[in-house]
């Protein structure tokens, strides 16, 4: 029965629902089952996958599987409660070591979620009269957590220093918070991680950095983004707080800060997803420490990956002279193939698809207007044919036309 009065703000619903139609902004969930490597079936139709964030093809790996399955044997499959009341299992405690270790930083903390992490680390460490200095493309859980702190917020141009030094010179905040993804999730790129942390340093600022895409894939033995730019170890500053997911390159879930002792203990205290919610399960804590040695001995696998993205970018070179599209520059799985216009970009993703081909289209408001994109993630689960078998079909979709031509 339909209780709504005429005048309810819900019946705007179905107009607004319409109107994400009429824009092609409407999303669509598909019901997935893995296969061998890249391998999966969407929605009972068989598929070679591009839009994993599984970049080592960790998710199916045996050690993992056998580390859950015994931590279920003993733990149970669920935490039974909050990390301050009962949740804090032996595995849980032996993985925060672990990440600690791993990414030769003095103390790590670990989150049920990456996204929790992120909404709820920004508001524990400032509030009302402090200053946050966002990248422009930082990630949906860092914008919320910025939002949520109620700190003032200015955004500066992706990447431009210049820019973010001059806000941090005229802030009057004492407190002063600059966030920055590490690998930006749509584009692919890195931040330069020596020059926000110089401008910390300069202007007395904590640099919170977001490495969701860079832990396990950049970095001497996967250890991530800050241990690539040289600043773990002895070379740890106390201005850094490093997050990252463990969703990702890891295969498992859950999400991670690193840092320095007090500033994790001070996490610990004032985090109100980490204090309020459910920890996360012990048979994912002993998986993900199979995970991080598997990681560290995992050149290999890093090898393989890297040579799957040379052979996209040199094999996608011909087709971006002739169709206008633009492949964004990037060393890391992600790979953006900016197309422009929304219609264009679903268009070559049915085509994709219609061929066996699972490559996600992005549109806005997830990037900026005019740059919808086919985001094409690779792992190294990727045979050097299935590479080759993306571009051949992105080739044969621009021969017929109309994906170029709606631009």
């Amino acid at each position: 029965m339909n209780t709504l009065s005429p005048t309810s703000w819900l019946q705007a619903l179905p107009r607004q629902l319409a109107a994400l139609d009429a824009q092609q902004l409407r999303r669509t969930r598909r019901t997935v089952a893995p296969q061998q490597g890249a391998h999966i079936t969407v929605n009972g139709q068989p598929m070679l996958q591009f839009c994993s964030n599984d970049y080592l093809g960790l998710a199916l790996h045996p050690t993992l599987i056998e580390a859950a399955r015994d931590a279920a044997l003993q733990f149970g499959v669920g935490s039974g409660g909050s990390p301050m009341v009962s949740g804090h299992s032996t595995a849980n405690a032996a993985l925060e070591h672990d990440l600690a270790q791993f990414l030769q930083l003095p103390r790590a903390l670990y989150f049920y979620a990456g996204f929790a992490t992120n909404a709820s680390v920004i508001p524990a460490l400032v509030g009302a009269g402090d200053g946050i200095f966002s990248d422009a493309l930082n990630h949906a859980s860092l914008i919320d957590g910025c939002r949520l702190s109620r700190a003032s917020i200015q955004r500066y141009p992706h990447g431009d220093l210049a820019a973010l030094e001059a806000l941090l010179a005229a802030s009057p905040c004492a407190r002063k918070l600059v966030v920055s993804d590490a690998v930006f999730s749509m584009d692919g790129d890195v931040a330069d991680i020596p020059g926000l942390l110089a401008l910390c340093e300069r202007y007395d600022a904590l640099l919170m950095l977001d490495d969701a895409h860079g832990l396990g894939i950049r970095g001497p033995q996967g250890r991530g983004s800050l241990a690539a730019a040289g600043l773990t170890g002895a070379h740890a500053s106390p201005r850094v707080l490093y997050m990252a997911t463990l969703s990702k390159a890891a295969g498992a879930a859950g999400g991670l800060v690193a840092g320095s002792e007090d500033l994790i203990e001070w996490l610990l205290q004032t985090t109100r997803s980490y204090t309020f919610a459910t920890a996360a399960p012990a048979l994912l804590a002993r998986a993900l420490q199979a995970s991080l040695r598997v990681i560290a001995d995992g050149d290999a696998l890093r090898a393989q990956l890297q040579a799957r993205i040379q052979q996209l970018r040199t094999g996608l070179q011909p087709l971006l002279a002739r169709t206008g599209w633009r492949l964004l520059p990037s060393d890391t799985p992600i790979q953006a193939l900016v197309i422009g216009d929304n219609g264009a970009a679903l268009a070559l993703m049915e085509g994709l698809r219609q061929r066996g081909l699972w490559v996600p289209a992005i549109r806005p408001p997830t990037v900026p207007a005019g740059t919808a994109r086919l985001r094409i993630a690779l792992s190294a689960a990727h045979t050097a044919a299935d590479v080759a078998a993306l571009v051949d079909a992105l080739q044969a979709l621009a021969d017929q036309g109309p994906a170029a031509e709606a631009q």
